[in-house]
């Protein structure tokens, strides 16, 4: 009797909380810097759950909702929470794990993210089991089985459950105490994932495990049900009273890594949903629509979870996934937002979330040093730090993704999908067909980078003329020489053998008289000692010398032409330079335009690292592109092998690509630059990526 007056009286003054709380909500709580409507969320202490929270975060604020949070919240702590309208949802609610936290009513779950997906229950690696018949839970009742397990010494098997606090817990308990192995079993409860981290580590140094998971989650990806574990059934179906209807549904048909079909798991299967405060979502109908809709697949978030265990666990990680998760769903996500609120969808698609302050800044980024620069699993370089600003300019929370080109870039500024692009986009005439752009964020040009030369000493200069030499039609007019010289030294001889005596008989002498008039007359119109005497060799010796002076004059052009090369390859020192060299630069760049327009046919190519790879390789002599890129290279990976040379030119003008049409974006965006401008921290910004002289 005194148990139920104290629930009433809890539950009574609880409902007198949340009334207060629930005019806070739609009044006080939903004001503030901005007119926006505000939501507090929360999310789960377990992480492989805060992916779906940043994807609800995403989608409320395309609804058009200012978000705080999400905070972390232990169970009682939420649910106690949400009741008294502190906070107003969260997304991980398991049920009918959580049924009983409903019994106090002023809260509900709203929509199904995961529907009967999310499983739980025993595990244990497959060797042990096998090797000691271990069937179900029930055998750990032994104590030299449950002995296999304990890793502490005490003699009772270490079972790695739930952390207090978790629903979980309780029905661990509940089973320990049902199967009779309060006396050989510990339930070990502590922080779960480096307790699993080091249940893990166990397996793979070839000890037996035991532990408790759920889907979706990291584990079954580390430890592979029916590869590497076992699901460890239940003897018999056994829930705590509050859950006593769900016995029924703790078998469970298609358990993959189960010896028996149906598995006794022990655990109804989950619906994984969002809670959230019933005077919150009856004060924004918008919001109740939205999350009627959401779903996320099991395997979407099992798949980002295995991410964050692959070193990429940190919060803007998680953050880029869910990011990322939206723009793959695009035409999903528009379709729940439209249904929810077309109005929300519409101001989104107008730009007027940016022109009323607050919302999320999308931002299409193509990777481009130093505009920008993606390391360590975050962005930089000159025009993220520039867009930053611009975003604070604006009250807008900044969300960037990568994009690999232009054209990728311009499509989603086009769709909707971001609302600015950025990384080195030049403001052509064709681009402005499609986006419009911002003010010129930098005005530069293009630049030449070839590689450095070093002092040449002797032996160098005798290498570069070999090399010239080698890579001239030289070696192929020697031949043609030398097939010349002895045609005619022949032909001489059979001419002028019997009736002068400078040319020898017979053939052996004769023939080296006959070479050296050969080569003499046809460099130096003879020196006299040997002449042609007869008719025929006398008409012969004319028609030679004028051949031979074409020869001779082919022969010295080509050695002259092949050093000239060789010297102009080496000191290219402006624009004026580049005709005569092979010149890369990136397609469809200002750098191709302009080679093109003064008669230059340019090594096209996708990327400018893989003009730098031609210029390594020695395949071309110069890379002509933007100024601001090349130089970054050259102080960085290309320090002392390749420098820049000549002056700036033909301008080139940068900007922030933004929807075309989208004027009140375009206008909100030029004001922010120019306040940057005369406030000085857009020459702050630009000093400290290219220098005052830059």
């Amino acid at each position: 009797m005194q148990r139920t007056f104290l629930a009433v009286a809890w539950i009574l003054a609880t409902a007198l909380i949340v009334v207060l709380g629930a005019e806070r909500t739609v009044g006080q709580a939903n004001t503030g810097e901005t007119d926006r409507p505000r939501v507090r969320m929360a999310r789960a202490t377990w992480d492989t759950g805060w992916f779906q929270a940043e994807v609800y975060r995403i989608l409320l604020q395309r609804l058009g909702f200012e978000v705080d949070g999400p905070v972390t919240m232990e169970n009682p702590e939420f649910y106690a929470a949400v009741a008294a309208g502190e906070v107003d949802m969260w997304p991980n609610g398991w049920f009918p794990l959580h049924d009983p936290y409903l019994d106090v009513g002023l809260l509900e779950p709203v929509g199904t993210q995961v529907d009967d997906g999310a499983l739980q229950g025993y595990f244990v690696d497959i060797a042990t089991a096998e090797s000691f018949g271990i069937t179900d839970l029930g055998d750990l009742a032994d104590p030299d089985v449950a002995a296999l397990f304990d890793t502490d010494g005490d003699g009772l098997a270490d079972l790695v459950g739930c952390e207090v606090g978790w629903s979980c817990a309780r029905i661990i308990d509940h089973h320990l105490e049902a199967y009779g192995l309060a006396e050989t079993v510990e339930h070990v409860q502590g922080a779960y994932s480096p307790l699993i981290s080091e249940t893990v580590d166990r397996y793979r140094a070839g000890q037996p495990v035991l532990f408790y998971t759920w889907t979706p989650n990291w584990t079954v990806g580390e430890l592979v049900p029916g590869e590497d574990v076992l699901w460890l059934e239940t003897p018999f179906p056994s829930l705590p009273e509050d859950q006593a209807a769900f016995l029924d549904r703790t078998a469970i048909p298609g358990v993959p890594g189960c010896r028996n079909d149906p598995c006794q798991v022990g655990w109804p299967p989950n619906d994984i949903r969002v809670v959230a405060n019933s005077a919150f979502l009856n004060a924004h109908p918008s919001v109740r629509r939205l999350l009627e809709q959401v779903v996320i697949s099991l395997a979407d978030i099992s798949a980002q979870n295995a991410l964050m265990v692959e070193d990429e666990g940190d919060p803007e990680d998680i953050r880029r996934h869910a990011e990322q998760w939206v723009t793959a769903n695009e035409a999903l996500v528009r379709r729940w937002i439209d249904s929810a609120d077309p109005d929300a969808l519409a101001l989104s698609e107008a730009g007027s979330v940016a022109g009323s302050g607050g919302g999320v800044l999308r931002v299409a980024a193509r990777v481009l040093p130093p505009f920008v620069i993606y390391e360590d699993r975050s962005y930089d370089g000159f025009e993220v730090a520039l867009v930053r600003l611009v975003a604070a300019q604006l009250g807008m929370d900044l969300e960037i993704y990568a994009v690999d080109t232009v054209a990728k870039q311009m499509d989603d500024i086009s769709r909707g999908v971001a609302q600015l692009g950025l990384g080195g986009v030049a403001i052509t005439g064709t681009r402005e067909e499609t986006v419009d752009f911002s003010l010129p964020v930098l005005d530069t040009g293009l630049t030449i980078m070839a590689p450095t030369q070093a002092d040449q000493g002797l032996g160098d200069r005798i290498l570069s003329f070999m090399r010239a030499i080698a890579g001239s039609d030289l070696p192929w007019l020697v031949v043609v020489f030398a097939v010349a010289v002895l045609l005619a030294a022949h032909l001489i001889w059979w001419l002028e053998r019997h009736h002068n005596p400078d040319f020898a008989v017979p053939y052996r002498r004769g023939i080296w008289d006959s070479f050296y008039w050969s080569v003499v007359t046809m460099s130096t119109v003879g020196y006299g000692d040997k002449v042609a005497r007869g008719g025929l060799g006398r008409g012969f010796a004319l028609v030679w010398i004028a051949l031979g002076t074409l020869v001779f004059a082919s022969f010295t052009a080509s050695i002259a032409s092949s050093l000239a090369v060789s010297q102009l390859r080496g000191e290219i020192a402006g624009p004026s330079d580049l005709p005569g060299h092979r010149i890369a630069t990136v397609a469809r760049s200002t750098g191709e335009t302009y080679l093109e327009s003064v008669g230059i046919g340019p090594v096209l190519v996708d990327e400018v690292d893989d003009a730098y790879r031609l210029m390594d390789e020695g395949d071309v002599d110069a890379v002509v592109f933007d100024a601001p890129v090349l130089r970054f290279h050259v102080s960085r990976e290309g320090v002392g092998a390749v420098t820049t040379v000549g002056p700036v030119f033909e301008k080139v003008q940068y900007g922030l690509m933004i929807a075309e049409g989208d004027s009140e974006l375009v206008e909100r965006v030029d004001l922010a630059l120019l306040d940057l401008m005369e406030s000085g921290l857009y020459r702050q910004v630009h000093d400290g990526w290219f220098g005052s002289s830059g």
